[in-house]
């Protein structure tokens, strides 16, 4: 009869501990675990629905659509985005929506991480009056200064201008820009920047080659925000713009609707073709939006 250790029964007794404990731990978690999945489906599907029910009804002629507003196209009209396309002038307009987008982001992100790396890392008297005057523009919405706005942009001659619309745009994204990434760079060890001083770098080599590089998740974050936001503006966009030619997306679509009657196939068709860049711009960046979207408010 052999003699067991009993270091070996100990470790044996502990290992069988351990996986009962696993297994109750397992069966108490299951029902938690179930109800936060069939709640995030639930969430899915209603986020989902709205989606599927605007593209087919794109695909109803507007009397379809007021008798079967729920239902599938009888007979599918492929044709209300060619006439979407066409009456919208939808080239011109994803034109300057995209214009409008690239250059305010691009500007913003820039200045804003200018400003965040001397509110950061260069000390000064003046830096919390300034960091603050920032700040405090995130409690400004479009409907409280648009009249204010027209009147300036009117003084100045920059009504119906591209200038008079990517201005304002950039003044409205810098706030928030200015807030995320001065807390991203707060977190960046003020010995790396004094390391470069030491080698003799200057405050714009630093932040060209430096700042900029490890900062890729905050402005990761900045740029899907404003691109969201300003790809979505209709009401500013609206008090200073009156061409045709320089008007965006948003405006576009309100053409199929008025106060007396809505050409709802063409409308819908115009928003799916609205929807679709902004869609695909999420789908490419979603992974950022996950990583960096926290990256502005935790330090380092």
């Amino acid at each position: 009869m052999k003699i067991i250790p009993q270091t070996t029964m100990i470790a044996s007794q502990a290992k069988k501990t351990r996986h009962v404990g696993h297994k109750q731990q397992n069966e108490m978690g299951l029902f938690p675990r179930l109800f936060f999945n069939l709640i995030l489906i639930l969430f899915a599907v209603l986020s989902i629905l709205p989606l599927v029910w605007l593209v087919l009804s794109s695909f109803k002629t507007t009397q379809e659509f007021q008798m079967n507003r729920l239902g599938l196209p009888v007979n599918w009209f492929f044709k209300n985005y060619l006439y979407a396309w066409q009456i919208g002038n939808m080239s011109t307009l994803i034109k300057n929506s995209v214009f409008y987008t690239t250059v305010s982001t691009l500007a913003v992100i820039l200045l804003s991480m200018m400003a965040a790396f001397a509110f950061a890392k260069i000390k000064s008297k003046a830096t919390p009056v300034l960091y603050g005057s920032f700040v405090i523009g995130i409690l400004l919405t479009i409907q409280s200064i648009m009249v204010p706005l027209f009147l300036m942009a009117n003084a100045v001659n920059l009504l119906d201008t591209r200038l008079g619309v990517l201005i304002p745009y950039i003044g409205l994204g810098l706030p928030l820009g200015v807030y995320l990434c001065t807390e991203y760079i707060k977190g960046i060890h003020d010995s790396i920047v004094e390391s470069a001083r030491i080698d003799g770098a200057g405050y714009f080599r630093i932040f060209w080659l430096i700042i900029l590089p490890m900062a890729k998740p905050v402005i990761s974050t900045l740029a899907i925000l404003h691109v969201l936001s300003v790809w979505n503006e209709f009401m500013m966009i609206n008090i200073i713009v009156s061409s045709e030619s320089l008007k965006t997306l948003p405006i576009g679509i309100m053409k199929f609707s008025s106060a007396l009657a809505s050409d709802y196939g063409k409308q819908f068709a115009a928003l799916v073709i609205g929807l679709l860049p902004l869609l695909l711009f999420y789908l490419s960046f979603r992974n950022k939006i996950t990583q960096g979207v926290t990256a502005g408010a935790v330090k380092g």
